[in-house]
């Protein structure tokens, strides 16, 4: 009886594939995940270069503005570019809805009872 080599070629190959495919998937998930959440250090860098100087305040005083509990409670309520606006009156019309989650997670981050201290 003759046995043939090329079943163990085809498993082979297909258990390679398969073991790429799983592995891309998985990067690939990983990546989306981390960029479509939100980012403290980019709420940061938002506020250093565009609100601080409206602001006339560090990012340390305003995010001590509130609790995490305060800004969480705020940022629910949709009112959270609102109260950006009603600390920063003189960003008001500068504020761009779109740095909502990563400014969010910026205060959040160093809210007044949180124990960080944003270096901006």
């Amino acid at each position: 009886m003759i046995q043939c080599d090329c079943l163990k070629y085809k498993k082979d190959t297909i258990m390679k594939k398969l073991t790429t495919l799983a592995v891309a998937a998985l990067l690939g998930l990983t990546l989306v995940a981390t960029t479509a959440s939100a980012d403290a250090s980019k709420g940061q860098k938002i506020f250093s270069k565009k609100l601080k100087a409206p602001c006339g305040m560090t990012g340390a005083k305003f995010a001590a503005k509130h609790t995490q509990d305060q800004w969480e409670s705020i940022k629910g309520a949709g009112k959270f570019g609102a109260e950006v606006k009603k600390i920063c009156p003189k960003a008001a019309a500068g504020y761009d809805e779109k740095w909502t989650n990563d400014l969010y997670d910026f205060a959040y981050e160093f809210a007044s009872d949180s124990g960080n201290v944003p270096s901006c």
